[in-house]
């Protein structure tokens, strides 16, 4: 995976996100507690930066994945709202950056504009690559307190190799990541699926 990725995301190859959002789909499919009647959220990306390079790969991604799902699904009724969740300003690149650094450098990163197109919504939030969780935290905390009635997540890749099961448990939007094994990740077979776990602490959170 981490080729394609690389060309997706850096060489600007836009049409290797259908085949990555198949994968994704076909992981998808196997879950049967995802709601065919869910919108599906990219992870934004600060205007400036999405300017740059000239696209989303992660928006790239959530459409691939929406029109793989409807040929696998044909009960999916799900939407993408590709404008739902917004960065309102630039962050530090994450790479080399710690859990506690990385979750610093989100605070307050993402907004939900008009609340009213998340409220009482089934959310699958898409997104290139797990690492550390902080990003796929501090998201899902902003759209359940924007009122989702649900967050899932969905990721082309992990950084590193979890536990075999693909539903992991986050007690809070800012809790704890998953516990993780030492083995260093083959990408290659890590598409990855969070059910919906999500809670909202009404504290601030670090997400």
């Amino acid at each position: 995976m981490r080729p394609l990725l690389h060309l997706l995301k850096y060489d600007g190859l836009e049409p290797i996100a259908a085949r990555i959002g198949n994968l994704i789909a076909l992981e998808l499919v196997r879950h049967a507690d995802l709601p065919a009647d869910a919108t599906i959220v990219p992870v934004p990306l600060f205007r400036a930066r999405q300017k740059q390079r000239g696209f989303n790969q992660s928006e790239l991604l959530a459409r691939a994945t929406l029109l793989a799902l409807r040929k696998l699904r044909p009960d999916w009724r799900g939407e993408l709202a590709g404008r739902v969740l917004q960065r309102r300003r630039a962050t530090q690149s994450q790479a080399g950056l710690s859990l506690s650094e990385r979750r610093r450098n989100l605070r307050g990163a993402f907004f939900v504009p008009d609340t009213e197109l998340v409220r009482g919504r089934n959310v699958l939030l898409i997104d290139d690559i797990y690492t550390t969780g902080a990003t796929a935290r501090a998201c899902s905390w902003v759209l359940k307190r924007a009122g989702a009635a649900s967050v899932r997540v969905a990721t082309a890749a992990r950084a590193q190799r979890y536990d075999r099961a693909l539903t992991y448990q986050f007690q809070n939007a800012g809790g704890e990541i998953p516990s993780r094994s030492e083995e260093a990740a083959d990408m290659s077979r890590d598409i990855a699926w969070w059910g919906n776990t999500v809670q909202v602490r009404e504290a601030s959170s670090e997400g």
